[in-house]
């Protein structure tokens, strides 16, 4: 255990921080996958923008680093345009 007093507030602070992140990167993780599971094209461009809009607020709160984003951005753009031109040859 830390035996100065900013150790431990630090120690707190940390705590809290992780607590905070670790919500959020789950509630990444469940839009991700309802995402990932919708076969509807509308439906998944809709969920789409709802998990455009978490992953943006992951960036601005420091939670996720931009690069990571931006790669997780486009691999649901391109999972998304695969399923609106799968749709379109059947």
């Amino acid at each position: 255990m830390a035996n100065h007093r900013s150790a431990i507030k630090r120690i707190r602070q940390d705590r809290k921080k992780r607590l905070r992140n670790k919500s959020f990167k789950s509630f990444i993780k469940t839009v991700t996958k309802k995402f990932m599971k919708e076969e509807d094209p509308q439906k998944k461009e809709e969920l789409l923008r709802e998990l455009y809009s978490a992953l943006d607020k992951a960036v601005t709160k420091g939670i996720l680093h931009r690069n990571t984003v931006a790669r997780r951005k486009r691999k649901a753009a391109l999972i998304l345009r695969a399923a609106k031109e799968g749709t379109k040859e059947s």
